[in-house]
């Protein structure tokens, strides 16, 4: 009984995990973020996954990165700026962003 329960509570943390990952995942295509940024390999801007590995272990790498999504940047990665974008991403959308793509590894 008690293995069976733990296997349903694994099957629904791996379900719920993988449902919030295709959440962001569309969420970066309907706020243009992939017009720029991939997960793996660059384009435009960095990958994501480069983004999580340089701010690994930060404390304040979410305000950080939250406000670089609402108001832009630059110099960080090269001459490309980021542009703005809270004309398009609400501040929470961006804190959600931004956690998923510090999970990445």
């Amino acid at each position: 009984m008690k293995a069976s329960i733990a296997i349903a509570v694994a099957a629904s943390f791996l379900f719920s995990a993988s449902a919030f990952a295709a959440g962001e995942e569309d969420m970066l295509k309907t706020k243009g973020c992939i017009a720029c940024h991939k997960v793996d390999g660059k384009s435009v801007g960095p990958s994501y996954k480069e983004v999580a590995a340089r701010y690994a272990g930060q404390k304040d790498a979410v305000d950080k990165l939250v406000d670089k999504v609402l108001n832009g940047g630059a110099g960080v990665y090269g001459k490309v700026p980021m542009t703005p974008n809270k004309a398009k991403v609400s501040p929470e959308e961006a804190k959600t962003l931004v956690v998923w793509i510090l999970s990445l590894k």
